[in-house]
């Protein structure tokens, strides 16, 4: 394992764009809040993926004003998608503090759902997106045919794009998201010695159009693998990003601090 070091503290602020803050268990919460704000991390949104933590992620959002949420289903919990499920969005999303439909999208790495099954959940969730004019949070892993397949459907409608989250796919799908103005989230995976293919990439996505993001619980950037991931990591996450793209790390932070609040906290027209 790595040496460990301390956390680097830029003086540009960070926003973290996917985390699970329900799901950290090391510490308790308020620990990991104060922790957060100690690396100068401005924003934090943590993520939904399931019936059960849809109205946890909404109680998170209001423990903090500076923590926000999102509301949607993940595609390993395609088939516990209910009418009852999609109403339950679509009567939260537009709460003050959701900024985003997700995580939605498709998994043929794991297939936990029925594929058929998670691209009707998928376009079902992508319609409530264009209806309440909303950015989308997507997982896609090994289905990168059939993302595009289906975001090709929605291409008119779906106005507020947002981000492909934990990029790991291949340049075909990433040169689908880039020109159709989508962001690339990438995180400690980055720092993985034999993550050369997400590096690729990162060095052939614009800065405007990357988000930072740890993932956590899971996906721990080096030097702390082997611990649980926490939304303070994600200074390591900046710092990779800056040398892949051979950037100074405070641009890096400019750039992609920018693209965070165009995705999901934009200026009221």
């Amino acid at each position: 394992m790595s040496k460990k070091r301390e956390i680097p503290v830029f003086d540009h602020p960070l926003i973290e764009t996917h985390c699970h803050l329900d799901y950290l268990k090391d510490r308790p919460l308020d620990e990991t809040l104060a922790a957060i704000q100690q690396v100068n991390i401005e924003q934090v949104i943590t993520i939904s993926v399931s019936p059960d933590n849809l109205a946890s992620v909404r109680e998170l959002s209001q423990r903090e004003s500076w923590v926000y949420g999102t509301q949607g289903i993940h595609p390993h919990e395609a088939e516990a998608y209910t009418d009852a499920c999609e109403q339950e969005i679509r009567e939260h999303a537009p709460d003050p503090k959701i900024v985003a439909i997700g995580e939605i999208g498709l998994d043929y790495f794991y297939d936990n759902a029925d594929r058929s099954v998670q691209r009707d959940v998928f376009r079902r969730q992508l319609q409530i997106a264009c209806d309440l004019d909303m950015p989308v949070v997507i997982h896609s892993r090994d289905a990168d045919e059939d993302t595009i397949a289906i975001l090709s459907e929605f291409e008119d409608s779906l106005k507020r794009r947002g981000v492909i989250h934990s990029f790991t796919s291949g340049p075909g799908l990433a040169r689908y998201a880039l020109d159709q103005g989508w962001c690339l989230g990438f995180n400690g995976i980055t720092t993985f010695n034999k993550a050369e293919n997400v590096r690729d990439i990162v060095r052939m996505t614009p800065v405007d159009q990357i988000l930072l993001e740890t993932d956590s619980p899971f996906l721990t950037p080096v030097p702390y693998r082997g611990r649980e991931n926490a939304p303070f990591y994600l200074p390591f996450v900046a710092e990779k990003i800056a040398e892949v793209k051979e950037l100074p790390v405070e641009e890096v932070l400019s750039a992609t601090w920018k693209a965070s609040m165009r995705t999901f906290f934009p200026e009221p027209a």
